[in-house]
C-alpha cells in the first residue's frame, strides 16, 4: 500500500528482475509462476525474464483469467478515463466496483486499479523464443473478459505440455472456486524427484 502504482510494464518489469534475482540462487531451485489477470501477463513476462537473463527455466507456469498475450488488444479500453466513467465502466465489466462503495475505501483502491488497467490495456506482445516448461491455463467458464477460447490460446507459448482447466464462474471464479483452485494450482506443483516431495 505503501509503494506508488506502476503504470507502465518498464517499471514493473524493472521491479521484478530485482525480485526474480534473489530467487535465482541456487540456480537448481525450482521455480514455478502463477499469476491471476494482470498477474498472468506478469507472470509470463517473469517467466521469459529466467530464461533469456538467468537461463533458468521455471518448472511450470500457471496463468489465470486472462488471454494469451499475444492476441490484439480489446478495443474498448478504461484507463484513460475520467473517474466518474472509468468508475460506471468498471461497475459494469466487473464485480470489483463492490468494493469501491466506501469513499475512503474508493480513494485509497482507485489509483491502483487504474494503473492495473493502464499497465494491463497498454501491454505490447514482443515475439521471442517459446518456453519449455509446462503451461496450465486457468478460466472462468462465465468470464466474458478472458473467453475459454483466448485463454486455451496459451497453448502457443510453449514447447511442453500445455492444459486448459476451466472453473465455473466468471472472472472472480478464482474468489468463488477457490478451494478447487488451490487444489489445481497443488496438484500441479507437486514435482517428484526419488519419490520425495520437492
Amino acid at each position: 500500500m505503501g509503494e506508488p502504482p506502476r503504470h507502465r510494464w518498464d517499471d514493473l518489469l524493472s521491479d521484478v528482475r530485482t525480485r526474480l534475482a534473489d530467487l535465482t540462487s541456487p540456480p537448481d531451485r525450482p521455480i514455478a509462476l502463477f499469476g491471476h489477470s494482470l498477474g498472468a501477463l506478469l507472470a509470463f513476462e517473469c517467466a521469459r525474464i529466467l530464461v533469456a537473463e538467468h537461463g533458468i527455466q521455471p518448472v511450470r507456469l500457471l496463468v489465470s483469467g486472462h488471454r494469451a498475450p499475444h492476441l490484439p488488444l480489446r478495443e474498448e479500453t478504461l484507463h484513460h478515463l475520467p473517474e466518474g466513467e472509468f468508475l460506471t465502466k468498471l461497475g459494469e465489466r466487473s464485480r470489483t466496483l463492490r468494493a469501491l462503495t466506501d469513499p475512503e475505501f474508493r480513494k485509497l483502491l482507485l489509483p491502483m486499479l487504474r494503473a492495473d488497467f493502464t499497465a494491463s490495456e497498454t501491454y505490447a506482445f514482443v515475439a521471442g523464443p517459446q518456453l519449455t516448461c509446462p503451461i496450465t491455463a486457468l478460466g472462468g467458464e462465465q468470464d466474458e473478459d478472458a473467453p475459454l477460447g483466448e485463454i486455451a490460446a496459451w497453448q502457443r507459448h510453449t514447447t511442453g505440455r500445455f492444459e486448459l482447466t476451466a472453473f465455473a464462474g466468471d472472472h472472480f471464479f478464482i474468489d468463488d472456486a477457490w478451494e478447487a483452485v488451490v487444489t489445481t494450482v497443488g496438484e500441479r506443483l507437486r514435482v517428484r524427484t526419488g519419490g520425495a516431495p520437492r
